[in-house]
């Protein structure tokens, strides 16, 4: 049975203490997660060898946390991905947010805005199942968002080496939401090397083609014949340099993939490290998930371990609704209403290859 033990991470300027959650389940694997911004700090897994080491980027202090501009580990809304131009309409009113984006020189908002749910200390408390369940609750008007929304998030890491992260919320007036979970993985467990030689597979069939500002265009594009076709196991450097107008917009894969599993929790990827063996599949309810290569590091942020993340060192694979969903209205719609509830299912299964 997974235990889970509750300690003091730190303090916020203002005085708030912050506490992080230790899971580890009866396989010896470990996940570590705080309050602020609901955020994984990190899990630990094996290789075939049984040596265990941390998949994901981030910190080692709550302080490093609180200035984190790749998102690293967190839970990010009210709206996670872009909203173009950081304006949409919802019952015939003209919300504009926060502009804190400009990929390609086209400003537009990303992940919440210029203090989204990742910058926020949410509440955690421990359940009866072993569980860190944290709540957080929006007031209408933050960020430029109507309505009050309230928000929970749940962490659990089962004995059949599943972390799962559940997202539900509900709000009191009309309001657009996609609640996404945002860790960067490296199966290799060694933050330094890159992820170009791992092994992505993707069931989708189609992707979201985007502008110049990486919104997409409206159109929902096949896979067949094109980099973004993973429906078979692909090393992801085979494709990451590929004569492809695509992969030139986001300077590698920054783009969302239509998965058809009807609202069910079903398979949307699986990635494998050759050399370790470490095997992570992700199952969603979500109809896409976003892959990210981590184009962005520079080697500016200095992380775990003083280690300096360069490109393409880590992944994400975000499930999620479909980006700018509420200015597109042949998207499946993010709008949540009072009396419904907003539920978002991610599932991490780990194990190793032979």
């Amino acid at each position: 049975m997974t235990t889970l033990v509750e300690e003091c991470y730190g303090t916020l300027p203002d005085g708030q203490p912050v506490k992080i959650f230790t899971l580890t389940n009866v396989h010896g694997l470990k996940a570590r997660v705080t309050e602020y911004g609901a955020i994984l700090v990190s899990i630990e897994t094996p290789d075939r060898g049984g040596i265990f080491a941390d998949l994901t980027h981030g910190f080692d202090r709550l302080e490093d946390w609180r200035v984190n501009p790749f998102y690293l580990g967190a839970s990010v809304g009210r709206f996670g991905n872009r909203i173009k131009d950081g304006v949409f309409h919802l019952d015939g009113v003209r919300y504009q947010l926060a502009l804190n984006n400009e990929p390609g020189g086209r400003p537009c908002a990303l992940h919440g805005g210029l203090k989204g749910f990742d910058q926020v200390l949410w509440q955690g408390v421990m359940t009866r199942d072993n569980s860190v369940e944290l709540s957080y609750r929006s007031p209408a008007g933050e960020e430029g968002y109507p309505g009050t929304l309230t928000a929970k998030i749940t962490y659990s890491l089962t004995d059949d080496d599943e972390l799962i992260w559940e997202a539900e919320a509900t709000t009191d007036a009309a309001t657009v939401v996609n609640l996404i979970h945002h860790s960067y993985w490296n199966l290799s467990g060694d933050p330094t090397l890159p992820i170009t030689d791992h092994v992505l597979s993707m069931p989708a069939a189609a992707f979201l083609p985007t502008d110049a500002g990486l919104i997409p265009t409206g159109d929902i594009t096949a896979v067949s014949g094109t980099p973004m076709d993973f429906r078979t196991p692909t090393v992801i450097g085979q494709r990451l340099e590929a004569d492809f107008e695509p992969l030139k917009l986001g300077g590698g894969y920054d783009h969302a993939w239509v998965l058809e599993n009807g609202g069910s929790v079903a398979l949307a990827a699986r990635l494998e490290d050759p050399k370790t063996g470490r095997v992570m599949e992700v199952f969603t309810n979500q109809p896409a998930i976003q892959l990210y290569t981590g184009n962005g590091f520079d080697g500016s942020v200095t992380g775990k371990k003083g280690v300096h993340y360069q490109a393409r060192t880590a992944l994400c694979l975000e499930t999620e609704g479909f980006p700018d969903a509420p200015n597109q209205t042949a998207f499946p719609s993010t709008t949540l209403r009072p009396g419904e509830t907003y539920r978002h299912t991610m599932i991490h299964r780990f194990s190793v290859s032979e």
